[in-house]
């Protein structure tokens, strides 16, 4: 889809997501936590810790929240470098306590993964990154430089060097584990949100062109009976008023007229023709209409049922529904295999008593083979392949949202689909022997298979569509 942003939501603002609200409680959570814990050490396990040192840091944390607050609306949405302060203030204040309470053998230390998550969640790469390193720093100084936890009697809580160690090491791993996995699930959670974002946005426009279209062929269908009404008596007024010139004349204009307003109809409601407010169509119709955008391209694009012409088959066939989901997913296709094909695309129907099947084939150089088990998601980029795209497609950037909306739509009307390379092992068997037998696709192949059940109109339903046609615009 060309017309549909690549990026609905820019990232700039996507670092504006969090709010300030959010913030504030996490942070009153940890120092009731904080407050807490130290009380448990003291009076409970008895731990003679520096009490000033630790309020003043609990503190702080304390202020830092109540100025926020008092400073800016709880609903604001805060800016991402201010979002980077506020967690970079929270691992500099974790590690101030945790250097206070016996640095990495206090087991409280494994609280520092929290603001790393958030970052990876909700901010960007490089200050994710930035937040990592400078957290990945301060937890290895620990190791080094921190206060013992020390008892009312005087002992020394020191676990074994061997344990500082393993802290440590399960600490770094942690760090950029969490990081790259929160990210990483983050980064296609948005995109996919993304990418059903366009889908919407297609879905809805194609539904409000079929619309406009019904409304189209409907007024071409109810002023048809007038205007031939307008025609007919004009002619018989211009009979009768043979011998006045001047009226003859008026008379001939008022048919020209008609004529000119039947025209205007006919071509405004060529979108909607082949159902005339009816919501079904024989199946090559609705290829056809979703081809046509991209039938005069340049390319030849063939129709076929079962590999035959189709004006050599005669057999009745399937009256399927005009969903404008499958008419703007199969556009999509049409649209990807004609960008990439070399000279022709190929487009054939096939069906028995429980399935029918759509194939689409060009002769391309196929889907880039390190892709195959990525096409359908949305913003699939690949370094190795744009090259090769771009010079077959001029502007083509391999974001993937175009066969990610078809997919979505096609699949939403109960579709199955199969992406294939013509070399692809297997692939034979789909493929229909077509009657010329010179040419097939040697190039990308997308198959598409419904249930004839969940497709085809029935019966009842396609004498009820053969009534009246009743103007019913939502």
């Amino acid at each position: 889809m060309s017309d549909i942003a690549s990026d609905l939501v820019p990232g700039s603002v996507r670092g504006n997501w969090i709010r300030l609200r959010t913030l504030i409680l996490l942070r009153w959570l940890a120092i009731f936590g904080q407050i807490a814990s130290v009380l448990f050490a003291v009076f409970w396990l008895e731990i003679d810790l520096p009490l000033p040192w630790v309020v003043a840091a609990i503190l702080a944390s304390f202020a830092f929240n109540v100025i926020a607050s008092m400073t800016n609306p709880r609903s604001t949405r805060v800016r991402e470098r201010t979002a980077a302060v506020a967690l970079l203030f929270d691992v500099t204040q974790l590690n101030v306590l945790l250097f206070l309470t016996g640095g990495l053998s206090n087991p409280f230390c494994f609280l520092i993964l929290a603001p790393i998550t958030i970052s990876a969640t909700a901010l960007s790469l490089p200050i994710t990154i930035m937040l990592v390193l400078i957290t990945l720093t301060m937890v290895s100084a620990l190791g080094f430089y921190n206060l013992p936890l020390t008892l009312t009697t005087g002992e020394i809580l020191a676990p074994p060097a061997i344990f500082i160690f393993g802290t440590w090491v399960s600490l770094v791993v942690g760090c950029v584990f969490v990081a790259a996995y929160a990210r990483r699930v983050t980064v296609e959670i948005y995109s996919m949100s993304q990418g059903l974002a366009a889908t919407q946005l297609a879905l809805s426009r194609e539904q409000k062109l079929t619309d406009l279209g019904g409304v189209v062929a409907a007024a071409a269908h109810e002023l048809g009976t007038p205007l031939a009404t307008i025609k007919l008596v004009s002619s018989e007024l211009e009979e009768e008023l043979s011998g006045d010139p001047e009226l003859v004349e008026d008379v001939r204009l008022i048919n020209a007229q008609a004529e000119r307003c039947r025209d205007i109809l006919h071509n405004m409601g060529r979108a909607g023709r082949d159902d005339l407010l009816l919501r079904f169509a024989p199946v090559l119709a609705v290829i056809e209409e979703a081809a046509e955008p991209h039938m005069d391209r340049g390319k030849a694009v063939s129709m076929s049922i079962n590999g035959q012409s189709v004006h050599a088959v005669t057999q009745r066939q399937p009256q399927v529904q005009r969903k404008p989901e499958i008419i703007h997913g199969l556009r999509n296709l049409v649209q990807n295999a004609v960008d990439f094909a070399t000279k022709e695309v190929w487009i054939d129907v096939s069906w028995d008593d429980e399935n029918l099947t759509i194939l689409l084939g060009d002769d391309g150089i196929g889907f880039p083979a390190e892709l195959m088990d990525r096409i359908g998601e949305p913003f699939v980029k690949e370094r190795s392949t744009l090259g090769v795209e771009r010079m077959q497609r001029p502007g083509y950037e391999g974001m993937g949202l175009g066969l990610f909306i078809a997919k979505t739509l096609l699949e939403r009307s109960g579709a199955t689909i199969t992406f294939l390379n013509a070399e692809h092992p297997g692939t034979e068997r789909s493929m229909p022997v077509f009657d010329d037998g010179s040419t097939q696709p040697t190039g990308a192949i997308v198959i598409l298979r419904w249930r004839r059940s969940d497709l085809e109109i029935s019966e009842e339903e396609t004498r009820r569509a053969l009534g009246p046609n009743a103007l019913n615009i939502p």
